[in-house]
Order: structure tokens, then C-alpha cells, then sequence
């Protein structure tokens, strides 16, 4: 193998500028970093340009430095659609055909009714919603009937909310289980998602002080498995670690995974992967999500918040790289793009980067990439399972992949 160890961080939709075909799903402009960036004034992301972001990405505070640590290079999706799903999937070698379906106008009669039935209770709501707002519409009708809150978005999922001291967690879960055997064939949604909530808060706004739901950290996905195997799948059968991080697990059905770590926020993400990188020492991928750019400030159009986070990030990452062994490399990509400063709150159809860091070389240009399954293609070449049906590696464009060749 050209490395022992390899980690994939994704910054959940940090997309870094439109894609051709943005015009298709009215995503003309959309530039999440780049953006976002100029909206605040400018970005403080001094390891990330050394990284090699400022090569790729345009804005105030993104520098080009000369000789970045990182090979970069910016992907673009071949699958239609800007799901979370989709984009996990191709970087990992399954690129999908088709968009899975969205419901911008509810779920039909035959998915409602036969989930009702199967529950033994009506659901209140059953249209395209912003997760926060819907449950402050509808919450106290919630609590008075015991309805499930069933919402979903520009994205392929079918979400419910629910009050945790009115539909206990578990139950909540049994009834995305019953969702998620409902939702197959013509609809089956890439997601379905427990949205539990508490309250009613006080909380103080411009009119005084009002009462208020929140969403909880208890949040589960149930996904559906991959069509075809993918990376994950070909290192568990090679006999090497998949450590999943965040969300991961979720968004490949379990499948391809050896451990699970919860962490359901960034802070949480980054401290994991940090634990796992110092005390995990047998061979594979750690495969983390950071979830909160785009369940947090994306989807809520929160620019500062969003450029925060982002420097918050490149806050912690000299931890990460300064735990780093020779044998080990350390990848920053992203699913999708979520732009905050345009007037959707939907996921944006972008380009995401790849920064590519090998301890102890200087990074390479890797051009644009067809698909985002050329990381998965370079990961499988590099630990020795590839190729995969899909995507091309980029490992004979490393300094380490030259150095040591291609066939490795």
C-alpha cells in the first residue's frame, strides 16, 4: 500500500462554485466558500490556504499561496441531483443514473395513508418545510394529538418531528423504520429522518419574549443501502478498519462500516477523528461528516455563522495534521454546496474541492475531476482493492504516487 491510514473529512456542503449544469436546478451563482467569503468581509482560514483552498476558490482572505501543503483539485457530481446521499455515494465509487425523487407538493395519498394506517395515528403537515419553523407552526397541535410531524424539503427525504415526552425516542425511531419499508421502488427517498424536539423555551425576540420548540441532538437517519458496493464495502472485505464518523454510518445504511462514532456536531466530529487518529493504529479509512454547515447555516441561509464555522475548523486542523504519521493521508472534500448568501435554502449544485495532504510532501495541482468518484478510485488503487467500477485515480499525479508509482 502507498499508506496505511487514510482520512476523508467532508465539510457537509462546502461547495466552492456552480457547475455547469447549475442553471438546471437554479443554482446559477452559487458559490458556498467563495460567497461567503465576500458577504463577511473575508475569511480567517490560514490552514486552509496553506492547504491549497485558495488555489481553488476565490474571496477575501483565500490566498494562493506558492507552494501549498496539499495536492488540490476541485470535483465535480455526474449524478443528477445535489443531495447528501448522492454525493456521499459518489465519492465513494457509486454514482447514481437518476435523481431520487423529491415531493414538492407532499407525499401522495398512497405513501401517507399507508403509513398512517401502519402507525395508528394522522400525521399533521406533509408539505416542503424548514425543519425549525414547521415545528413551531404546528408543535402545540403536535402535543395536543399525539400527530407525528411529517415534512420534507428540496432534498430526497421524508422527515418526522415529534416532541420527545409526547412520542418516546424509540417509538419515533420505529416509525421512520415503518417509513423507511414504505418509501421503496418509485418512492424510495434517499432519506428518512427522526426530527425530535422539546419544549415549549422562552426565548427573547424583537417583540418580546415568545415560546419556542427545539430540535434535539437525537436526530437518526435511516438511508437507503448503496445500489452497487462501494469503497467501504471493498476495504470491510480486504479485511481493513472503516471508522465512521458523524453521520456517515447512516448515510450508507450501516453498510461497509466496522464502527460507528456518534458526534453530532462539528466540535464532536473534529474530536473523534482526532481520538481515532491517535489511538486507532490498524490499517483503513476514518470517514467523518461535518454535519452543521449545512443543517445549521446553510439550510438557515446564516452566513456569519456559516464563515464562522469555517474558521473554526481551520482552527483545529493543525491538531489533526500534527497527529499524522508518514504512512498516513488526510483528504478535505465536501458532498455538495449549500450556499447561505443566495435566497434558497436548498443544497446548491457545485464543484467541491479535494485537498490531498501526504506528510512530508508539497502539493501537486490535480486539475478538474470528472466525478467525485475519482477520490474513491485513488483511495481503492492506493490501499490495494481497486479498481472500482467507477471513477479514475488520481494516485500517479501525487508527488508520493510518482515517487513510488502508480501500481501500487
Amino acid at each position: 500500500m502507498a499508506w496505511k491510514r487514510a482520512v476523508v473529512l467532508v465539510l457537509d456542503s462546502v461547495g466552492i462554485g456552480a457547475l455547469p449544469d447549475a442553471d438546471r436546478y437554479g443554482d446559477e451563482g452559487s458559490n458556498t466558500v467563495g460567497n461567503t467569503a465576500r458577504a463577511v468581509g473575508g475569511l480567517k482560514v490560514p490552514t486552509l490556504n496553506q492547504l491549497g483552498l485558495g488555489h481553488l476558490v476565490s474571496g477575501p482572505g483565500l490566498e494562493a499561496v506558492p507552494e501549498p501543503l496539499a495536492s488540490y483539485g476541485r470535483m465535480a457530481e455526474r449524478a443528477p441531483g445535489k443531495d447528501t446521499t448522492t454525493g456521499h455515494w459518489e465519492l465513494m465509487g457509486c454514482t447514481l443514473d437518476r435523481p431520487m425523487p423529491t415531493y414538492p407538493d407532499g407525499f401522495p395519498p398512497e405513501v401517507i395513508e399507508r403509513f398512517e394506517a401502519a402507525i395508528g395515528r394522522k400525521v399533521l403537515g406533509n408539505r416542503p418545510a424548514s425543519g425549525t419553523v414547521i415545528i413551531q407552526e404546528l408543535g402545540d397541535e403536535h402535543v395536543r394529538t399525539g400527530s407525528p410531524i411529517v415534512y420534507t424539503s428540496a432534498d430526497s427525504v421524508f422527515q418526522i418531528a415529534a416532541h420527545e415526552e409526547v412520542i418516546p425516542l424509540e417509538e419515533l425511531y420505529r416509525m421512520c423504520q415503518i417509513a423507511r419499508e414504505i418509501l421503496q421502488g418509485e418512492h424510495a427517498v434517499g432519506r428518512v429522518i427522526a426530527r425530535p424536539f422539546l419544549g415549549p423555551f422562552p426565548e427573547e425576540g424583537p417583540d418580546g419574549v415568545r415560546q419556542v420548540y427545539r430540535r434535539t441532538t437525537n436526530r437518526r437517519d435511516f438511508s437507503l443501502a448503496p445500489p452497487r458496493p462501494t469503497l467501504l464495502d471493498r476495504l470491510q472485505e480486504a479485511g481493513l478498519a472503516v471508522h465512521a464518523v458523524g453521520k456517515i454510518s447512516d448515510i450508507f445504511a450501516g453498510r461497509g462500516i466496522t464502527n460507528k462514532v456518534a458526534a453530532p456536531n462539528n466540535q464532536e466530529v473534529l474530536e473523534a477523528t482526532l481520538e481515532l487518529i491517535r489511538t486507532a493504529s490498524e490499517p483503513g479509512l476514518i470517514f467523518a461528516n461535518c454535519v452543521d454547515f449545512d443543517t445549521l447555516w446553510g439550510h438557515r441561509n446564516d452566513v456569519q455563522a456559516y464563515a464562522a464555522g469555517l474558521e473554526a475548523v481551520d482552527r483545529f486542523l493543525p491538531r489533526i495534521l500534527e497527529a499524522l504519521g508518514p504512512e498516513d493521508r488526510f483528504i478535505i472534500t465536501a458532498d455538495h454546496g449549500c450556499d447561505p448568501t443566495t435566497p434558497s435554502t436548498d443544497h446548491s449544485r457545485e464543484y467541491v474541492p479535494v485537498l490531498w495532504y501526504a506528510p512530508g510532501y508539497r502539493g501537486v495541482s490535480l486539475g478538474t475531476r470528472a466525478t467525485f468518484a475519482d477520490l474513491g478510485a485513488t483511495l481503492a488503487e492506493g490501499f490495494g482493492v481497486g479498481p472500482l467500477d467507477e471513477g479514475t485515480s488520481f494516485l500517479s499525479q501525487l508527488p508520493e504516487g510518482r515517487k513510488h508509482g502508480a501500481a501500487v
